[in-house]
């Protein structure tokens, strides 16, 4: 396709979504409840087909040469088929957000003003080898009374095809405007760049990906982003951190899943916890995670008999997506969070300790979107949260911020009922 040929499609795309908005707002919960057991089943029957695309995009990311964290991410299986319908039905089952009244208000007049909630319109996603991100964010959009434009990457194009076909199909069987969710069908660059100056037909923007795509969209774009730059997370051991729980909630932290955006990068152990670190060195050098440490921590470690990196200041603030984590001692629980506030990228921080005071305090001056007491930063998540899928963890602070679900995915507006009053 020439430019110009993306330039009319993606314009075409932007302005369908608009009209499919406006018909969306107004859709009966009934109705878009329908559609997602409708998908869940849809997607359950077609777990083969949706393998065969994939194994085309795992053939890809071979030629590609992408990383194992990034073919991790990318890889389907009939169990993350099956988790991915599950996910579908819990929204399903969450409350239907638009129209709730958020506040009631007394203004001097006397009238009735209500604040209600209601759908933000059209809302662009941009993502990476993950597929499970175009179901997941076509199904928030719609509960939420959104109409949904999916850009996913070349690397899970064949997956994202076939899982765009198969939302098309239940939209149409369900009565629902086909245009509220679309997929750009093509991986060519120039169709973001035209995606991100649709200003008078898209109202937000969300990236999911690498730090340079996020860049990109932000300074690229004409439309709002709620961004999540990286997840630099960390876990902290405190002075009296139980040893079974700390190791438990450390290993699960960093290994359960290394490559997504809550797997914890950093280790942060207090100094009178330090007896510790040897076991929980060793626990993750088992599993095979480089420890790179800075000069407190090599001190301690040095003769335990396992490979050390020297860490460097940056590698404190850097999400590694891999078997890969910092290792740093701190004199006590003020320098862990003031260490914390300086390299985490806001995502989520845990702290491990049986000391309640102590607790409080990080849960209240550590600066991020989720904080945890004892336990993994991989509940991070808004599956994990009740939110059923979703649409991305935002570490902006406008206007949402961590897992977003169906409330982030909506603003408001006053509604006003009179009695014939005029404004002298």
């Amino acid at each position: 396709m020439t430019t110009d040929q993306i330039t009319e499609l993606v314009v075409d795309i932007a302005k369908r979504a608009r009209a499919a908005s406006l018909e969306l707002a107004a859709l009966p919960t009934t109705q878009k409840n329908q559609f997602l057991h409708d998908l869940a089943e849809r997607l359950l029957a077609e777990t083969d087909s949706i393998l065969v695309a994939n194994s085309l995009d795992l053939q890809t990311a071979q030629s590609l040469d992408l990383s194992g964290p990034m073919t991790e991410r990318l890889t389907f299986t009939p169990e993350r088929i099956a988790a991915m319908a599950e996910g579908v039905r819990q929204v399903a089952a969450l409350p239907d957000p638009v129209g709730v009244e958020i506040e009631r208000l007394s203004p001097p007049r006397g009238f009735d003003l209500r604040k209600i909630r209601v759908p933000i319109g059209v809302i662009g996603i941009i993502y990476e080898s993950r597929p499970n991100v175009t179901i997941d964010c076509a199904v928030l959009c719609l509960k939420s009374g959104n109409a949904a434009i999916l850009r996913g990457g070349k690397e899970a194009f064949h997956t994202n095809m076939k899982l765009a076909s198969i939302i098309q199909e239940s939209l149409l069987a369900n009565g629902i405007h086909q245009d509220a969710v679309q997929f750009i069908p093509t991986t060519d660059r120039w169709a973001l760049n035209v995606l991100l100056k649709q200003d008078d037909t898209i109202h937000c923007i969300i990236p999911r990906g690498g730090e340079s795509l996020i860049r990109f969209t932000v300074e690229n774009s004409r439309i709002p982003v709620i961004k999540h730059y990286t997840g630099v997370c960390s876990v902290y051991i405190d002075a009296a951190a139980d040893p079974n729980m700390a190791e438990g909630i450390l290993i699960n932290s960093k290994c359960q899943r290394p490559s997504v955006c809550n797997a914890a990068e950093n280790l942060i152990v207090h100094q009178d916890a330090t007896a510790q670190l040897p076991r929980l060195a060793k626990a993750l050098h088992d599993r095979g995670v480089e420890l790179r440490v800075d000069q407190h921590a090599k001190a301690l470690l040095t003769g335990c008999g396992l490979p050390l990196v020297d860490a460097t200041p940056a590698d404190f603030a850097t999400e590694y997506t891999d078997l890969i984590i910092s290792i740093a001692v701190v004199p006590d629980l003020k320098a862990a969070i003031d260490f914390i506030n300086l390299n985490s990228s806001g995502h989520t921080e845990s702290i491990v300790t049986e000391d309640a005071e102590a607790a409080h305090k990080f849960l209240t001056e550590v600066d991020a979107a989720s904080v945890f007491h004892n336990a993994s930063t991989r509940f991070s998540d808004g599956f994990e949260f009740g939110l059923g899928a979703e649409i991305g963890i935002s570490t902006d602070r406008l206007h949402a911020r961590g897992p977003m679900g169906l409330n982030e995915l909506c603003s408001y507006k006053y509604v006003i009922h009179g009695t014939g009053e005029i404004r002298s």
